[in-house]
């Protein structure tokens, strides 16, 4: 019987998995090194050991009615896309609203996870954490790992020759704070993602030029969709998702392309993704394009060599007098406080998941990975449902296959995830058919035939409207009162 649990962090994920652990009746005990709740969006002016970092400026990439916790709506007034700050304001206000920091003990690291000796008895481990110089050790009866995948920066420099003889400066975009230091300097940032065109967009006010390098290409997307509604809102539909799943893959490519060249053709811009086909994560930003076409950032191919104060390119063009390079270049996972690290990295030392949570080979299904997954469709909504989930295994209620089913099931996700987001992409997955996949599992997806039936109106809503989270609290446990006008509504709170 799964009583006590230990959540690691009080980030997004960490909050989501102490409130569920509530609502099902368990004893939730959250262990967070800092001082205070927000993870990822806990803005601070210096970069921390060990947490996430975002510069000043960071917004949400996804609208406030796809952001939200499902049964917790941001205010009417608030905008659609928000602030780090303002996102941290509703963090918090989520907390208090259902009580959960009193689970929640801060400056406390956790620093090994470990079996309990008769774990394959009782499924317990056995959870060792650090504050104020003291070590103590609890044993819990199942484990959340809730830390997040922007901890541990992947700077990749034996993939760019060179870089030891380069006489200027290099950081990791994690560095990155704000822009005033790098004042008229010309600066590479090597990364088309989301926060190298952020970083590249804001450097280009201040600094002499900037430079914007990609191996790949990228879609890149406004925030601002058709008709001035957010791009989530339009986009990420039940009616879209089963269009892509039952029309032949050829048919759904052209589609795919020609909707993501509707606004300008990335060609043009020196955009193109290498396969325009995949369904990497696009790149959500406002004014790159605008600070292309007035020469503030100039697109450059994969970086071939450095050199003293200068760095030649995959095109056979060298850029002279380069003094600072951001490298963009993403995170790697890892869990330095689980002891047996075979029990997450069990297959060519990547982590291996059942449903992008549960290590498969485990005697007892005690332990989960909470927000390790990456999607079109927002992390909060995401985790909350991840946590749903695992508590019903933890509790008996959703049974587990054999391990030889799991990783087969894991093995054909791959190969899936390979054909449709390319073999980087390793965590990136299809929102809407995870999510119903978990919720189908705990009786938390929406029955579109007895909707249609008993309520056409809101039926209607949920296929073709925005996916938006509330429709995973209409039913199930966790089921939420208000979910149904929460759905109704949310144009209107959009528009407001």
């Amino acid at each position: 019987m799964v009583r006590r649990v230990a959540v690691v962090g009080a980030g997004i994920s960490g909050l989501a998995a102490t409130k569920c652990c509530l609502e099902e009746g368990m004893e939730p005990t959250c262990f967070e090194q800092s001082e205070d709740i927000g993870g990822l969006w806990r803005y601070t002016e210096e970069v921390e050991e060990g947490r996430a970092s975002i510069y000043r400026t960071v917004f949400t990439n996804s609208c406030k009615e796809m952001t939200c916790y499902p049964d917790f709506p941001f205010p009417d007034d608030h905008p659609n896309y928000m602030h780090h700050a303002r996102l941290q304001q509703y963090i918090r206000d989520y907390a208090q609203h259902f009580d959960l920091l009193r689970h929640i003990h801060f400056n406390t690291l956790v620093t090994k996870i470990r079996k309990h000796p008769d774990f394959s008895a009782t499924g317990q481990w056995e959870v060792v954490t650090q504050k104020d110089g003291k070590e103590e050790a609890a044993v819990f009866d199942a484990v959340m790992i809730c830390s997040g995948h922007h901890v541990y920066p992947n700077l990749p420099l034996a993939h760019f020759p060179g870089i030891e003889k380069f006489k200027g400066c290099y950081i990791h975009s994690r560095e990155y704070k704000e822009p005033e230091k790098f004042r008229g300097k010309k600066v590479l940032v090597i990364g088309l993602g989301n926060s190298g065109c952020d970083i590249a967009v804001e450097l280009s006010t201040v600094a002499s030029q900037v430079y914007l390098s990609s191996r790949s290409g990228s879609w890149v997307m406004s925030r601002v969709w058709n008709f001035g509604y957010p791009w989530d809102m339009l986009l990420i539909t039940r009616f879209r998702t089963w269009l892509d799943n039952v029309l032949p893959k050829a048919v759904s490519d052209w589609l795919y392309v020609r909707g993501m060249n509707q606004q300008y053709n990335h060609e043009n811009f020196g955009l193109m993704p290498v396969d325009g086909t995949l369904r990497k994560e696009p790149v959500l930003n406002d004014d790159i394009l605008s600070r292309i076409a007035c020469g503030m950032v100039l697109i450059k191919p994969n970086v071939k060599e450095f050199r003293e104060t200068s760095v030649l390119f995959q095109d056979g063009t060298v850029q002279d007098d380069v003094d600072v390079v951001v490298f963009a270049t993403g995170y790697s996972h890892a869990y330095p406080f689980v002891e047996d690290e075979s029990l997450l990295k069990n297959r060519n030392n990547e982590v291996t998941l059942y449903k992008g949570i549960v290590p498969p080979k485990l005697e007892k299904p005690t332990m989960a990975v909470i927000g390790l997954v990456q999607s079109l469709g927002s992390n909060i909504p995401t985790a909350d449902l991840q946590c749903r989930w695992a508590i019903k295994v933890f509790q008996g209620l959703c049974k587990l296959p054999p391990v030889s089913e799991m990783m087969e099931d894991i093995d054909e996700k791959t190969g899936k995830k390979a054909k449709w987001y390319g073999t980087q992409n390793t965590l990136q997955t299809n929102y809407i058919n995870y999510m119903d996949e978990l919720a189908s599992a705990i009786g938390a997806k929406p029955n579109m035939l007895k909707l249609l039936l008993t309520d056409p109106r809101l039926a209607l809503e949920v296929f073709f409207g925005p996916c938006s989270p509330y429709q995973f609290r209409l039913t199930g446990p966790g089921k939420w009162s208000g979910a149904r006008r929460a759905i109704l509504t949310q144009r209107d709170r959009t528009l407001r």
